[in-house]
């Protein structure tokens, strides 16, 4: 030891080594608060360690069933990733409503029942639960989840067990509810889609087919029909002129001979009967390859029917005519009638009402044939018309046959959700109820309290040694005064100062003793079924 000169009254630093002799110096000296900081950390470890509460925690194996039918065959209604599907049955499992429910039934947390609000005992309960996917990587480097585990921690093994199986039981039953619920939902909204699409089709079609009955006349396909009969009216008017050229011609005859027989009326045929012959001929050629209600067949009906009328005025006309002309002859032949001039205005007049019956026909004729031309010169714009109404109702019915095609895959999916044929969820290990706890590490918490313990004890010691300034022995004092130390004189012990000194140390054991009691005390009352403790202590040793 190196001692240096300083002032009197002023205490000297003197550098030292740690020896063994004065490492068991200082103990003789300290090991009373090594002892009491020693024992008192350990005491409040030993107490806490045994008064925490055992936290039992179990689990049960989810396996995820692919689909057994292959997804080339039948596609399936659910198609969102597996992770997003049970990360929303999560949700679900964990609702308010449910765990509610469970804790009512099962009677958890008991010592929270009463004292904190439902909705705090919810939010423990779900801390309390544990999910974990379970995947294999594949050759893409995503891992694909094969299946998971759920897990719930609590202070009783068998009901940690049940909790467990049900959570467990609810994953399975909501996946497969959800599924079915899904695959209907999609089923019903395809229903509904074809069934917009089968009207959307239908309006089209009845709106084609009204668009094709009021313009019958002036389809395309009537195009031919109406060229032939345009050809057949122009005949006619032709043959009217020709009749009307005729009457005129008696007319002129009449007028110039008045006195003289008038020519003989042609008892000819009228030349429209060899017209209505051949449209006969060509209604019932048609009646034998199509019914009554066929297009054609009803135009050319009406067109026999309405000749067969022409025929019969001009029949009646001829036989008016000859009647008048076989009046007049014998009213020639007659010597009284000579130069009877009534009969001979009769004539005339019917030769008059005949050229006007032949000029009304003759403006009938080419009404008609306006009629036809507007038909023929309607004919292209009428198919543009058909060809953009036929395009939209193919779009409708090619977007009604995929609809359909759909409508019939989500049946077929949602007949899979029903039997069970398609992805779902199987318990593969149940949860058991656990053997021992899995919190807290009693043995861990033990060595972790005993190194502390030492390492306090070893700290108070050498805080305590740096806080005392009293002299220790006659080298301290030497080393802190210049004056030359004469002798020593050993303590002389009084009995007051004995029992003074005796006083103090039980008042000293007394006070540590009480620190002790109050330090184990403090720490039970703080370890005692503190179960959010224990969980913190397994998350800082996670």
């Amino acid at each position: 030891m190196k001692h240096g000169m300083t002032a009197p009254g002023t205490r000297v630093e003197h550098e030292s080594g740690i020896t063994p002799d004065s490492v068991i110096e200082v103990w003789h000296r300290r090991k009373w608060v090594a002892l009491v900081v020693f024992v008192g950390v350990l005491a409040a470890t030993i107490t806490a360690t045994a008064s925490l509460p055992d936290l039992y925690r179990s689990s049960a194996t989810v396996l995820v069933d692919r689909q057994e039918v292959s997804e080339a065959f039948v596609r399936p209604s659910v198609t969102a990733e597996l992770e997003t599907r049970i990360q929303t049955i999560h949700q679900r499992v964990t609702s308010r409503a449910r765990l509610t429910d469970l804790i009512n039934r099962l009677g958890l947390y008991p010592e929270l029942r009463g004292r904190a609000p439902m909705e705090a005992i919810v939010e423990r309960m779900r801390r309390d639960i544990q999910l974990q996917l379970k995947g294999v990587e594949q050759s893409t480097g995503r891992a694909t989840t094969i299946s998971f585990s759920v897990g719930y921690s609590g202070r009783n093994p068998r009901s940690v067990a049940d909790v467990t199986n049900m959570l467990a039981g609810f994953y399975v039953e909501e996946n497969s509810s959800s599924r079915t619920r899904q695959a209907a939902k999609t089923a019903e909204f395809m229903s509904g889609q074809v069934a917009e699409a089968k009207r959307a089709l239908d309006d089209q079609e009845r709106q084609t087919s009204e668009y094709t009955l009021r313009h019958t006349d002036e389809l395309p396909g009537q195009l031919q029909a109406n060229l032939a009969a345009i050809e057949r009216l122009n005949t006619q008017l032709r043959l009217n002129g020709e009749y009307q050229l005729r009457v005129l011609e008696r007319r002129e005859r009449l007028e110039r001979e008045p006195a003289k027989t008038p020519p003989t009326a042609a008892a000819t045929e009228p030349a429209s009967a060899a017209e209505l012959v051949r449209l006969r001929q060509q209604l019932a050629e048609l009646r034998r390859k199509f019914s009554d209600q066929y297009p054609d067949v009803k135009r050319v009906s009406a067109e026999v029917a309405a000749l067969e009328e022409q025929v019969r005025a001009e029949r009646a006309r001829a036989e008016q005519t000859r009647a008048e002309q076989a009046r007049a002859e014998n009213s020639v032949a007659s010597p009284d009638a000579l130069g009877d001039a009534p009969a001979h205005e009769r004539a005339l007049e019917a030769g008059e009402e005949e050229l006007q019956s032949l000029k009304d026909q003759e403006a009938s004729l080419r009404r008609m044939i306006a009629d036809y031309e507007t038909r023929v010169e309607s004919a292209p714009k009428r198919q543009q018309e058909i060809q953009q109404m036929s395009r939209g109702s193919e779009m409708n019915k090619e977007r009604y046959q995929t609809l359909l095609k759909q409508y019939e895959e989500a049946q077929l999916a949602a007949k899979l959700e029903q039997g069970q044929n398609v992805e779902q969820f199987r318990i593969l290990d149940p949860a058991l109820p656990p053997l021992a706890p899995a919190a807290p590490n009693r043995s861990w918490l033990m060595l972790m309290g005993l190194v502390a313990a030492l390492a306090l004890a070893l700290g108070a010691v050498v805080l305590v040694e740096r806080l005392d300034t009293t002299f220790h022995d006659a080298d301290d004092l030497r080393a802190f005064a210049d004056v030359p130390m004469l002798t020593t004189i050993r303590r002389v012990a009084t009995k007051s100062a004995v029992r003074r000194r005796r006083f103090q140390y039980a008042l000293v054991a007394a006070s540590v003793v009480a620190a002790l009691t109050v330090l184990v005390a403090g720490t039970y009352y703080v370890a005692k079924g503190n179960e959010q403790l224990v969980r913190m202590m397994v998350r800082g040793t996670a």
